[in-house]
């Protein structure tokens, strides 16, 4: 069974039953069987289904953010934030996926028209995790359900409410009744079904959102059974202020990336790279702004910054926090467990963080901020690169010419120029190194999961 836990009082909420491997086939079975019908399906009816499932969830949001806060603990204004961008990914390709996938002509040598062709590749499998327990799933299985794929999703088991909520939206929408399948498994079976899964004939390819570990081991899966594979993993985000910055602009904005989902996020600010001649004053505002954030209850509307989602994220991110401080970071807020029940932590703020010290390049997930001093725009850059993580960054000043220089140096998949890094339906998503390949969003992600067809035409 699979039991999801309120990570604010530690209370049960519900019992799911787990899906055996015979269940599983049966599922895929369906899937495959509406699949073959699907693919058929114009673009223009696609759309009009995808139109009615972002309908759906905006005239949903209320109910489904609660859910989101239940499993999870995100503050409910950004749970509800998050179904609303659920939806706007709907709109985007039902009105885009047409032009995405509309056939490319040339002229070939002797006379022949070449055409290439995007087809859909079959079914394919998304293992999701908790922390935007819609955004990341509609992400992933707008684009490939609007190229013609059926979809199969794993998603996080302290999340599987939510699972079961966003299955029923699309049969709700007037989607194929098993074109979008959950399928249900406890951590134990995870590694086990998922490697069932990839391997099975009618799987094409598999998407993960996860840990730099979970992609290694999917990857390796994936590239044994010869399926294609898109990764998104974790970050270790830079922010870099510069000594001309706008600090008031700058504070507002890393503050309110670090503190983002209670600090869960891939992309969140991680680490704040700043120019020596702005540090103690960068320090005293950010110091300001994140011991004065509201820890607490979720679902109430003062609150910036919820519990985390489990009890062993929350140990893991304190024993980071620890290890920092042993090493020589100065604790300037936060740093210590409460007492009483949740799986809170509250927002913590490292200076003087350098080489060696945990946070300097590891990735924290939780409202851990941590602060590093660079003497000029080479040794910023230096230490921005120097982790295994190039997810997102984000650069700081108001010399854009001089910000975009630096951004250029960059290793990520993102840059930011004073302001927060994001996702966004038009923008490709992804990283490098360690936070992973392949890309989501825009064209380039509903092209991942397409066989790129080529053709070559001559007369009789």
């Amino acid at each position: 069974m699979i039991t999801t836990v309120n990570p604010s009082t530690e209370e049960p909420i519900a019992e799911y039953s787990v899906m055996t491997a015979d269940h599983i086939e049966e599922v895929i079975a369906l899937a495959g069987s509406d699949y073959r019908s699907w693919r058929k399906v114009i673009l223009p009816r696609r759309g009009e289904l995808m139109k009615q499932l972002a309908a759906l969830l905006r005239a949903e949001k209320e109910k489904h953010a609660a859910l989101i806060t239940l499993e999870m603990g995100k503050p409910l204004s950004q749970a509800v934030a998050e179904v609303q961008k659920s939806a706007l990914v709907c709109d985007y390709y039902a009105e885009h996926a047409e032009s995405f996938l509309t056939h490319e002509l040339s002229e070939l040598d002797g006379g022949a028209k070449g055409v290439v062709k995007f087809e859909p590749i079959g079914l394919v499998l998304g293992i999701m995790p908790w922390n935007f327990p819609f955004w990341q799933v509609f992400r992933f299985a707008v684009p490939a359900l609007m190229a013609g794929n059926a979809v199969l999703v794993k998603h996080a088991p302290n999340v599987t409410g939510s699972a079961i909520a966003i299955e029923q939206l699309f049969r709700d929408a007037g989607f194929p009744e098993h074109l979008y399948r959950a399928v249900h498994t406890d951590l134990e079976d995870v590694d086990r079904l998922s490697g069932f899964m990839i391997d099975h004939p009618a799987v094409q390819g598999v998407s993960l959102t996860g840990s730099t570990a979970a992609g290694r081991a999917v990857a390796e899966k994936a590239g044994r059974a010869l399926k294609r594979s898109v990764l998104e993993l974790g970050g270790s985000d830079p922010y870099i202020v510069l000594d001309d910055a706008d600090l008031n602009r700058a504070v507002t904005i890393c503050a309110a990336s670090r503190l983002l989902n209670s600090g869960q996020s891939c992309i969140s600010a991680k680490r704040f790279i700043v120019h020596s001649r702005v540090f103690p004053e960068f320090e005293h505002l950010l110091l300001q702004r994140i011991s004065s954030a509201v820890m607490g209850d979720p679902f109430d509307p003062a609150v910036e910054v919820g519990p985390l989602a489990r009890a062993d994220l929350r140990l893991q991110l304190h024993q980071q926090v620890l290890r920092s401080v042993a090493g020589g970071a100065r604790l300037l807020c936060g740093g210590e467990l409460p007492s009483g029940r949740g799986f809170f932590y509250p927002p913590t703020l490292l200076s003087g963080v350098s080489k060696g010290i945990a946070t300097y390049s590891e990735e924290t997930f939780g409202p851990v901020a941590t602060l590093i001093e660079a003497h000029d725009d080479n040794e910023a850059v230096y230490i921005a690169n120097d982790t295994p993580y190039g997810l997102g960054s984000a650069v700081f000043s108001q010399n854009v010419d001089r910000a975009l220089a630096l951004a250029d140096q960059l290793d990520a998949g993102s840059c930011f120029i004073n302001s927060m890094v994001k996702s966004d339906p038009a923008m490709p998503f992804g990283g490098v190194k360690e936070s992973g390949y392949g890309r989501e969003l825009s064209l380039y992600g509903i092209r991942e999961f397409v066989n790129v067809k080529s053709f070559s035409v001559s007369g009789a």
